[in-house]
């Protein structure tokens, strides 16, 4: 009986295992121009930032390998104790209750273990939060490379202000202003009927593509902390009134991506989502000259309609 049940378990993992390639393979083809969550999804957003592949490359190199590695450990010792020791089989129990070795070993490999998810960790952090100056490299897609991407200086700064609730940006060099709501149900449906619900702004941050983006992250001094996260850009920072904090990003596909606040903010916390927009540089200046004039509504004229 045990015997079938462990052969037709080993069936349906392997079969498991054999499906996930190609579903993996179907949702990055069915989601590969999307810049927010899939129905279904379970792997990470695609990644369209050096930041992003730094966490994807993390995320399904050594995390994932520790973390099965550790699943097989713990369910092939779980199996061999169970059979090894049960009453059948070892109807007299050992009497000694502590085993010096053991206890040493799972304890320091544990340590062991998380010092060395740590050091590729910390590097992925000191990335995400050290904008470029056009000289330091970054890890990129191979986490261990040491600095093996360039990214130039930041071209354009904005600002990024957290309210209750909703959020409100300025391109800091241009003075220009701006608030973002999430559109309900109706006007969504009525003007942008393509864009995801719960995720569909009235007016998107927009920002040119291959342009290393200073984001300067702070909160309204009278309301609460907010937290500012956009999954394609691998960015999460802290919204704090009184503070300013600091990310970057340089997108290097055009399209809307999504992010939403990250912390738990209040009432409306749930819908006050972001959405930045990446267009070609060309169409980044025609939006800024025409912004100029502070409408945002001639300068959102100038880009292809969002449907």
């Amino acid at each position: 009986m045990t015997g079938q049940f462990l052969r037709k378990m080993g069936a349906l993992s392997a079969a498991a295992m054999a499906l996930i390639p190609a579903l993996a393979t179907a949702q990055e083809e069915v989601g590969s121009a999307a810049g927010h969550p899939l129905p279904g999804q379970y792997h990470l957003q695609r990644s369209v930032t050096p930041i992003m592949d730094s966490i994807t490359s993390f995320h399904d190199g050594i995390l994932m390998w520790t973390i099965s590695l550790i699943v097989v450990f713990v369910l092939a010792l779980l199996v061999w104790i169970m059979f090894r020791y049960n009453a059948k089989r070892n109807p007299v129990p050992a009497g000694f209750t502590h085993n010096t070795l053991v206890e040493i070993v799972w304890t320091v490999l544990p340590v062991v273990i998380l010092i060395i998810i740590a050091i590729p960790s910390f590097g992925v952090l000191s990335d995400q939060l050290t904008t470029p100056d056009g000289e330091r490299k970054y890890l990129g897609a191979n986490i261990f490379s040491f600095g093996e991407v360039e990214v130039p200086a930041p071209e354009l700064t904005v600002k990024v202000t957290g309210v209750q609730w909703s959020w409100s940006y300025e391109y800091v060099d241009q003075g220009l202003f701006f608030d973002s709501f999430m559109l309900n149900e109706e006007d969504r449906a009525a003007t942008k009927p393509g864009q995801p619900r719960l995720l569909a702004v009235d007016n998107e941050l927009v920002v040119p593509v291959d342009t290393t983006v200073r984001v300067q992250v702070t909160a309204d001094p009278t309301g609460v902390i907010h937290a500012f996260a956009v999954p394609s850009f691998g960015i999460k920072i802290d919204a704090v009134p009184g503070r300013l904090n600091e990310t970057w990003f340089n997108a290097r596909e055009t399209g809307i991506y999504y992010g939403q606040c990250s912390e738990l903010c209040g009432k409306d916390h749930a819908f006050m989502p972001i959405a930045v927009r990446v267009v070609t540089k060309e169409e980044f200046a025609a939006f800024i000259a025409a912004f100029e004039g502070g409408d945002y509504a001639a300068a959102n004229a100038t880009l292809v309609a969002v449907q």
